[in-house]
């Protein structure tokens, strides 16, 4: 079983920038694809952000190409999401999600441990 919590989130004004940690409490995840989504109030879980074990593979959606960055440190077991020129439309709970495999896909049935999720809120 791992453990993920989030952190990093809040209220940030448009055009500001987040950094959401996502750290496991077992070093086993080393090994697994580790994903970013969110849920926007009466809106669907969406597919945000993936990446491979080693980090040498990166996904994302179209909306937040250019603008977030997905990393990794193993030795600290903690996945990052950096959040650059942020958008109200970008207001969500995030959760990161860590799946038993090694690709790093976008279905969201594919993930075997998941986060609580923390807020994200741009203002306008």
């Amino acid at each position: 079983q791992v453990h993920l919590v989030e952190s990093g989130g809040g209220l940030v004004q448009t055009g500001g920038s987040l950094r959401l940690s996502c750290t496991a409490s077992s070093p086993t995840v080393r090994n697994y694809p580790v994903g970013w989504w969110r849920q926007a109030p009466g809106k669907e879980r969406e597919f945000v952000a993936a990446i491979t074990p080693s980090g040498t593979s990166l996904y994302y959606i179209d909306a937040v190409k250019g603008r977030f960055t997905i990393s990794r440190d193993n030795a600290k077991n903690t996945v990052y999401l950096q959040m650059n020129s942020l958008k109200p439309e970008d207001t969500a709970i995030y959760y990161c999600a860590a799946r038993l495999g090694i690709a790093a896909v976008s279905r969201t049935s594919e993930y075997n441990y998941w986060g609580q999720g923390i807020q994200v809120t741009v203002s306008s």
